[in-house]
């Protein structure tokens, strides 16, 4: 029986290797085929979706070499699988897919060359990694566990722990010999707060990992729970207190810290990357002015309203008037239920855009927490609006900043941004109409869309007194400031802390709001062009607008809609499908969306 099992598998091997080398042989001519057969690219998309969602589930651990290798030759392999496809024969969607897929495909290389450079800068921080990153490709190709060699292994990681924490603390370039057996040479270590934040994060996930891989093999191998068992608590223990070490002596962050911010700047070269892969054709320099004349625009407007409000040209005291307009703990539930149908009732009665019965019918409402209140102090939304306010469990300072930073005409001016027409009804539609393009979501569409939308109502005149006007106009010079302060910290041209200074003292956040917008820019969560997206979004948008709507091509109605029905993709391939714009599969970005950017005031 043992030799017949042997014989399968052998010849199951042989089978699999046989068709792995015939696919590489027909996959050209089979994307060809589809391609020639739908005249859009949606079945060759949905095909490159689910392979690489197979190969996440898969290669999991984000520093492995295993990992980058293989996620780089799958790349390639589609790269040249793409270039294949005769783009001439494609019908205008399949060019636009086509061009899509392109531009992910190189935007993943690029971000696999970026990792790497992240990874070799903290791997002196992180030598033992490679142990746990061979547990987990063994564990992954189901290899039986070498119970000795494992607990040797264990044992090993817990001494180069010490070691590089030891040279850590050294702090200089000498080296010491301890005495004994276990003498090692410690070469002290010198690093950056950022890089030391990093590596603390990575130590979390390794420590994860290497959890993992211990729950496959202990009690279903019980030699390799005898050996094993007590090296594995050992080693848990060390990487738990490495990286608290890390975090906390070395980047600064105590673990009861809500203050202090560390980053990660990606630098000019960087930025320029992204934004070339998200196809805005200006430098970084250029998007700080663009947002600094931005800023002007709002400042002239809040003075005007201030002076209407009775408070001359210090529209600080207007938004300081603004914020105590806030509803009683309690009752900002009911507050957000009720603007949130105003706004439904609102574009509809104006007929701009088409907003299905059961979009309506199946958005809801939650709380937020107050954990989540740190990095998100104000509303996030979708189906569900998440919505931001204090609880018992504050202190009176933070429980006044949230009531005032999440007043009524700061709630009016972002519950439809966050529901209908905003986020809420991009997901209904995004779910029905081309839903294989998600793949290629774009904050520059998701975020710059539901800014837009906040402009657009500002133009038709939805605030109607001069306190909402402040309302709407506060979120807008907060768009600009993000662009200002995000690409500049990630120029080295601001700090975290001069980050959270600025959208005081220049927009007028709470501090406590401040800070947590700040930590959740540069706490990794986002890319380095997600704050930038809102407004410079928006401004491609509205460039649109004017460009099909106010000239008279498009109602308002048609033209939000066929937005909402080519899903979300970067805003200048839109606009190419929208204006029939002839395109070729060298397509650059060239569209100057906003113009020459001015000089700034």
């Amino acid at each position: 029986m043992f030799k017949g099992i042997v014989r399968q598998l052998i010849f199951l091997a042989l089978a699999l290797a046989f068709s792995a080398h015939v696919g590489k042989g027909v996959r050209a001519r089979e994307v060809q085929a589809i391609a020639t057969s739908q005249g859009d690219l949606r079945a060759l998309i949905e095909r490159y979706t689910s392979d690489r969602e197979s190969l996440f589930r898969t290669y999991r651990v984000r520093i492995s070499p295993v990992r980058h290798a293989r996620f780089q030759q799958f790349y390639e392999e589609w790269l040249d699988t793409l270039r294949k496809v005769d783009f001439d024969g494609l019908n205008e969607d399949g060019k636009i897919d086509y061009l899509l897929l392109q531009n992910h495909l190189a935007h993943e290389l690029r971000q696999l060359a970026l990792q790497q450079k992240q990874v070799d800068e903290m791997s002196p921080l992180i030598p033992f990694a490679k142990i746990i990153l061979e547990f987990e490709d063994s564990r992954r190709r189901m290899n039986l566990a070498n119970s000795v060699q494992d607990a040797g292994e264990l044992a090993k990681m817990v001494k180069e722990i010490s070691k590089t924490r030891a040279a850590l603390e050294a702090g200089m370039e000498a080296s010491a010999k301890p005495t004994g057996s276990d003498a090692v040479e410690i070469r002290p270590i010198r690093t950056l707060p950022t890089v030391a934040r990093r590596a603390a994060i990575t130590v979390s996930q390794l420590r994860e990992t290497l959890k993992d891989w211990f729950t496959y093999y202990n009690g279903y191998d019980p030699l390799f729970t005898w050996w094993a068992a007590e090296p594995y608590k050992e080693a848990d223990r060390a990487l738990e207190d490495y990286g608290k070490f890390l975090s906390e002596k070395l980047a600064g962050i105590k673990p009861d810290d809500k203050t202090t911010i560390i980053g990660d700047p990606v630098g000019r070269e960087a930025l320029l990357l992204e934004l070339r892969d998200n196809l805005i054709p200006y430098t970084p320099e250029e998007l700080i002015a663009l947002a600094k004349n931005e800023m002007a625009w709002c400042t002239k407007e809040m003075i005007r309203a201030s002076r209407e409000m009775g408070h001359g040209d210090d529209w600080h005291q207007a938004l300081e008037q603004v914020k105590d307009m806030h509803v009683e703990p309690g009752q900002q539930p009911e507050l957000i239920r009720k603007l949130a149908w105003e706004a439904i009732e609102y574009v509809e009665k104006h007929d701009l855009v088409t907003v299905p019965a059961l979009a309506k019918e199946t958005w809801g409402m939650e709380m937020m927490s107050p954990e989540r209140q740190l990095v998100n102090p104000f509303f996030s939304g979708g189906e569900v609006i998440s919505v931001s306010y204090p609880t018992d469990t504050m202190t009176f300072e933070q429980r006044m900043m949230s009531m005032r930073g999440n007043n009524i005409p700061f709630a009016r001016a972002t519950v439809f941004h966050e529901l209908i027409p905003g986020h809420h009804l991009q997901g209904f539609m995004m779910q029905r109409y081309r839903s294989y393009r998600r793949i290629f979501d774009t904050p520059f569409w998701i975020e710059g869309n539901a800014f837009y939308w906040e402009m657009l109502l500002w133009d038709l005149g939805f605030p109607r007194t001069p306190a909402e006007r402040v309302g709407m106009l506060f979120w807008r010079m907060h768009r600009c400031a993000r662009i200002i302060f995000s690409l500049s910290f990630h120029l080295g041209l601001m700090t975290p802390q001069q980050c959270v200074e600025f959208l005081v003292k220049d927009v007028g956040h709470e501090p406590d709001n401040a800070t947590a917008e700040v930590r959740r820019s540069f706490d990794g969560s986002v890319g380095p062009l997600y704050q930038c997206a809102y407004m410079l979004g928006a401004l491609q948008f509205r460039a649109m607008h004017k460009e099909l709507v106010e000239s008279g091509k498009m109602t308002n109605r048609a033209f939000h809609d066929a937005i909402l029905q080519e899903n979300s993709i970067p805003v200048e391939l839109l606009r190419a499908r929208m204006t029939n714009q002839k395109l070729t599969r060298d397509f650059q970005s060239s569209w100057k969306f906003y113009g020459p950017i001015p000089a700034t005031p």
